[in-house]
């Protein structure tokens, strides 16, 4: 902070005990140095504030050993959200390209950035996910032009037009603006999670789970031979586990079947050497969700279908 001669004064920051344990960044007086102007010189550091007291802040830098501060040597500094895990740093594209393999049997045409998907000959009636166009991204085409693309190929497969989009995106204002509307049900969140982390929230199963596993797919199943009182599913993607599919009969809830499968599906990941698991929680299933968030799962976006009327 500068006083009326232009010139530093340490001494004044948002910073003090009540940073311990936070991540902080702090602009600090170099003393016996000069600044490129002539003036004082200064430096900057971000890390985690170790400790405050006795005229000396401690601050961890993400490499490299702790540094101490002289307190009245701090120009500026305020705390700082912690750094997004690798994970969550990751784009919405990205994510949701990890989710196409937990539906085998899907067509997937590029329109530019975007993803025209569909089932050949869906059993029962059409699923939206794989039935609609992954709308993220630049589809290479103005975007009326490609929001009408897309509204054509499905209309040639006797499919509902769909486009799949961030909500609250950019992407889905301008569409709007087209006159696509939310379709009214659907937005589901996609939450990730640490495969490591999951596991040690987790108690080992108390009950024998069979997992059956084919390729990238597995299938863990508890209860008595051919019917089971729970069962989930999952597929791997590289280093990504997709969980999907976790039910438990009426009958048999609240005695932690969900939590035996959930376990027994992400040893195998890990096995296989999955490092992030992932799944969606419809966004009107709160109770869906507490379970998800209680295990470590955090929502990475949210997504949601778009509808033109009339389609």
């Amino acid at each position: 902070m500068e006083n009326e001669q232009g010139h530093h004064d340490p001494g004044r920051h948002l910073l003090g005990p009540h940073v311990i344990g936070q991540r902080v960044v702090i602009r600090r007086l170099v003393r016996g140095e000069t600044g490129p102007t002539g003036g004082p010189a200064f430096t900057d550091l971000l890390g985690e504030c170790l400790a405050w007291g006795d005229g000396v802040a401690v601050v961890r830098p993400a490499s490299g050993p702790a540094v101490e501060i002289a307190i009245a040597d701090i120009v500026s500094g305020k705390p700082v959200p912690p750094r997004p895990s690798v994970r969550h740093r990751v784009s919405v594209a990205d994510a949701e390209a990890h989710t196409a393999r937990l539906w085998g049997g899907i067509e997937a045409t590029a329109l530019g950035e975007w993803v025209l998907r569909t089932e050949p000959a869906p059993r029962g009636r059409p699923r939206k996910r794989a039935n609609s166009c992954l709308a993220v991204g630049d589809p290479g085409l103005p975007l009326p032009d490609a929001a009408a693309r897309a509204a054509a190929f499905y209309a040639e497969r006797d499919r509902p037009a769909l486009l799949h989009v961030e909500a609250a995106s950019d992407e889905e204002a301008a569409l709007t603006e087209l006159g696509w509307a939310p379709l009214g049900h659907g937005d589901a969140d996609l939450r990730l999670a640490s495969v490591s982390r999951v596991r040690r929230t987790l108690r080992r199963p108390s009950r024998p789970v069979e997992v059956t596993a084919s390729g990238p797919f597995a299938t863990a199943t508890a209860g008595d031979g051919c019917d089971p009182t729970a069962e989930g599913r999952a597929a791997l993607d590289g280093d990504w586990l997709g969980l999907h599919g976790v039910t438990v009969d009426p009958a048999y809830r609240r005695r932690g079947l969900a939590t035996d499968v959930i376990a027994a599906l992400l040893e195998w990941g890990a096995e296989q050497g999955a490092t992030t698991a992932w799944l969606h929680v419809e966004t009107d299933n709160p109770g869906g969700g507490a379970l998800w968030e209680s295990l470590g799962f955090t929502t990475h976006h949210t997504m949601r279908y778009l509808t033109r009327p009339g389609s």
